[in-house]
This record gives structure tokens, C-alpha cells and sequence, in this order.
């Protein structure tokens, strides 16, 4: 996955699960997802070492990568729009009979 791609992924996530996370870690996320700040100004920010911040994003990741894995709610928000757009082009309420499908 390329970085943009990786980072675009990762803020979708974050906005479904990012309440699951300490609060360190959705500052530190925050600010160098959001933000767009390096490891090294996010340390500085919170009087911490680079490596910590590096560490802590790294969890970060793995935990919204587990949240997903488990809940699918990204993956589902996905499939929906998908069917919804679907529907619009064509008007086939067949995607009306999908949609509720996914919620059974």
C-alpha cells in the first residue's frame, strides 16, 4: 500500500475507532495524520522522544487495523455506499433488498 493510500486508510479508520484509543494516542495520531507534522515536531509537541511517538503510531495503527478485522465497520460503510450509488444509476430496487442484507 502506498504511503498516501496507507494514510487516506488509516484516517478512515481512525474516524470510526478513534474513540477506542487513549488519548495520547489520538493527539499524537492527530497531529502527524491530520496535521501532516513530522515524528520529530509531534515529540517536541508532547516533550517526548521521536522513537515514543514512532512506537505509539505504530500501535495505533495495529489497534485500528484489529478494531476493523473484528467490527468491519469501514468495510460495511464501503459496501453501502456502493449499493447506494447503484441504486441511484439504476433505480433497480434489488440494491434496496442489499442493503438490508447487510444489516441482518
Amino acid at each position: 500500500m502506498e504511503h498516501l493510500e496507507k494514510t487516506e486508510h488509516l484516517n478512515q479508520l481512525f474516524s470510526y475507532y478513534g474513540a477506542l484509543l487513549t488519548e495520547k494516542q489520538q493527539k499524537y495520531f492527530i497531529h502527524y495524520y491530520h496535521l501532516d507534522l513530522s515524528l520529530q515536531e509531534v515529540a517536541e509537541m508532547f516533550d517526548v522522544s521521536r522513537n515514543a511517538v514512532h512506537d505509539q503510531l505504530n500501535s495505533v495503527e495495529k489497534h485500528l487495523m484489529e478494531f476493523e478485522s473484528k467490527l468491519n465497520l469501514l468495510k460495511l460503510s464501503l459496501e453501502r455506499k456502493k449499493i447506494l450509488d447503484d441504486f441511484e444509476k439504476t433505480k433497480d430496487f434489488k440494491y434496496i433488498e442489499a442493503l438490508r442484507k447487510l444489516d441482518e
